[in-house]
């Protein structure tokens, strides 16, 4: 088969994903062999591949973002069969045995594996997926519109939940990439009055489009104080941000794997009377289950631009430079 292969870290302006041609793998008890048909590109691949997320597999093929279709399926599996139309996200597997899996926190398992950074990801024709961490897409959405669907739809759907958010609330998005242009979907489903904050003047317009409240700069003040903000882009000082412009008693969630070092923050300024500060760590399979149903009932659109695999390292590179609106997705179709 023929896959995107990470042999070493190094800035995507150097191209390090190199096309190759390399065995299929077979599945063993439990798993399935999927076809690729549509895998999306993720902030967190670009950190993988430029070394801010160290390599815990080398050769790696990244991306976690797959939608597919059974190719094969090993002994034991009864939930799939050939030709089930299937995705693969983000959580890959987890112990089940420890204290966080056995507490519905399965997202912090400390042997917890991720797709295509512990095990090969869906910058390939195939990839092995776990049937207990496999799922059925809905017929709702094309393979297109589901790839981005698996991670930044999934984990920014749980950074939505713990943001508190209520309907009818004001929430906040900073960075309005992939995550930000589905969740302000559910967002405005759920009655909320949505606020965006980002330097990009394409992603100021397409928060606009998708009919934001009200859209700024980072630094800007909104023109009345938030209930809850989302953290979507990896910058220390959105932090401050976000937190001087909810209001009492609000919550930050941070949805970002990977985060630049957090200014020196003045605690009465920025964190006093009770506000909320949290960190986004992964997705658990019943995120992934709920947020299927919810974006089926909210009928969300992604808005995607379609690339073969080969050229993964360019569309990287748009994504660094925020050249993308909305979802990037590598076919080999």
């Amino acid at each position: 088969m023929k896959a995107m292969i990470l042999k070493r870290a190094a800035k995507i302006e150097r191209a390090p994903l190199s096309l190759e041609e390399i065995e299929t793998p077979k599945p063993k008890k439990g798993e399935l062999l999927v076809k690729v048909k549509a895998c999306g590109v993720c902030h967190t691949d670009l950190h993988i591949v430029e070394g801010d997320i160290p390599l815990k597999k080398s050769p790696i093929i990244p991306g976690h973002e797959v939608i597919g279709v059974v190719s094969e399926i090993g002994t034991d599996v009864t939930k799939f069969k050939k030709g089930d139309r299937v995705g693969i996200p983000w959580l890959y597997s987890t112990c089940g045995k420890c204290e966080f899996c056995l507490d519905g926190k399965e997202n912090l398992c400390e042997s917890a594996k991720f797709t295509g950074w512990d095990v090969d990801g869906g910058y390939a024709e195939y990839i092995i997926g776990l049937e207990d961490f496999t799922y059925k897409i809905p017929e709702k959405f094309s393979d297109i519109e589901a790839a981005p669907l698996m991670c930044a739809g999934v984990v920014g759907y749980r950074a939505y939940r713990l943001s508190e958010i209520k309907p009818g609330q004001r929430l906040g998005l900073f960075g309005f990439g992939t995550s930000a242009h589905v969740i302000i979907q559910i967002a405005n489903y759920h009655r909320c009055e949505v606020y965006v904050f980002t330097r990009s003047a394409s992603h100021k317009k397409h928060a606009e489009e998708l009919d934001a409240k009200w859209v700024g700069d980072p630094k800007d003040n909104p023109p009345k104080k938030l209930d809850s903000a989302i953290i979507f882009a990896p910058k220390g000082s959105v932090v401050l941000d976000a937190l001087r412009v909810i209001k009492n008693g609000g919550v930050v969630a941070n949805s970002s794997i990977y985060m630049d070092d957090i200014p020196k923050m003045n605690y009465e300024k920025y964190l006093y009377h009770e506000k909320k500060l949290l960190s986004v760590a992964n997705s658990t399979r019943k995120d992934v289950i709920d947020f299927l149903t919810e974006a089926e009932k909210a009928s969300v659109k992604n808005n995607v631009s379609i690339f073969p695999f080969k050229d993964a390292n360019k569309v990287l590179g748009m994504l660094k430079r925020s050249e993308i609106n909305g979802a990037a997705v590598l076919t080999f179709d």
